[in-house]
């Protein structure tokens, strides 16, 4: 036997078999982590019918198209105070409602759909329930859904001081 004999720790006392645990049990927490998150804040950003969708941009594009042909553009003013929505449209229809869809761009939970009554030449009225805050996406047409014959399109920042115009480009 050799007078210097090599003394093993046992494993538990030794860094590499630590480091490799420590690696896995770090990426089993941040994927049950982000899992969970990724439940809990699920964005809904796209559609199930999608592919229909996609194919129906034809007739969006033509109602834009309609909407510019009869000479159509809004200005739409929101008063975060008092929750009053006025629209001016100016152009050749004039219909006794319009229907605004506001659109959240993340979270398709956060979407409302209004409904304005004409007041008197080309404006219409409504409010909403709470102060309007961060970007909105927004669609004013004649009719509800997708039978309406034309559509004004425009974007818009809350709270916002200006008019925010409402024009017929996509």
């Amino acid at each position: 036997m050799s007078a210097e004999q090599e003394i093993i720790p046992p494993w538990y006392k030794q860094f590499w078999p630590w480091f490799l645990i420590g690696l896995l049990a770090s990426s089993v927490t941040f994927s049950i982590v982000y899992l969970v998150l990724s439940i809990h804040f699920y964005d809904g950003t796209v559609e199930r019918d999608y592919y229909k969708r996609g194919l129906a941009i034809n007739e969006q594009l033509a109602k834009q198209e309609h909407a510019r042909e009869l000479g159509l553009e809004a200005v739409m003013l929101a008063d975060p105070l008092t929750g009053d929505i006025v629209i001016d449209l100016q152009g050749e229809r004039r219909p006794e409602r319009l229907y605004l869809e506001l659109i959240f761009p993340t979270e398709s939970s956060r979407d409302r759909s209004l409904v304005l009554e004409h007041v008197r030449d080309g404006r219409y009225v409504t409010m909403i329930d709470e102060p309007l805050n961060y970007r909105w996406y927004l669609h004013l047409q004649p009719a509800e859904g997708q039978d309406a014959e034309w559509r004004l399109t425009g974007e818009a920042h809350f709270p916002a001081d200006s008019g925010i115009p409402l024009s017929p480009g996509i």
